[in-house]
């Protein structure tokens, strides 16, 4: 006898035991990293388990080849996997360095760590790229190429 589908039509997330626990290990790193230390003794173990866990996260995703959202992976440092709170572990600016500050489309947020002192660049305004796959669009007519090869033309 055939397995019972689902009659609803949707077939379910795949790997959802690995999404929740990114999400967990997510959430638990950002609680740990963020918790208000009442003694100056209690600060480092707490922010030392909350890189263990940002460094847990990281290594699941890796190794179950499965996608983080830009927004988790901006959270985390990818030099000391310090999870960054805005203000408490690292600083934000904006800087332009496009002739002076003359071109606004070129903003960049930077954000620098303060436990290792490395800066990470994103641009403010710019769209996502798109997939190496969804940029090309391949054509076969014979007409539009004599020799018969594909000819890929970039999709607008």
């Amino acid at each position: 006898m055939a397995k019972g589908g689902n009659k609803n039509g949707g077939g379910g997330v795949q790997n959802k035991a690995i999404y929740s626990r990114v999400s967990f290990l997510q959430q638990a790193s950002v609680f740990l990293s963020s918790a208000p230390s009442s003694s100056p003794q209690s600060s480092p173990p707490l922010q030392g388990m909350g890189r263990r866990l940002a460094t847990d996260l990281r290594a699941v995703s890796l190794k179950t080849r499965i996608r983080l959202n830009p927004a988790v992976k901006r959270t985390i440092c990818k030099f000391c996997d310090s999870v960054l709170i805005d203000g408490q572990s690292c600083t934000i600016t904006v800087e332009n360095k496009s002739k002076g500050g003359k071109k606004p489309w070129a903003d960049n947020i930077v954000r620098k760590c303060l436990t290792c002192g490395k800066e990470r660049r994103y641009p403010v305004s710019a769209p996502r790229t798109k997939r190496k796959t969804d940029r090309f669009v391949v054509d076969t007519n014979a007409e539009q190429n004599e020799a018969g090869a594909e000819i890929k033309t970039p999709s607008g």
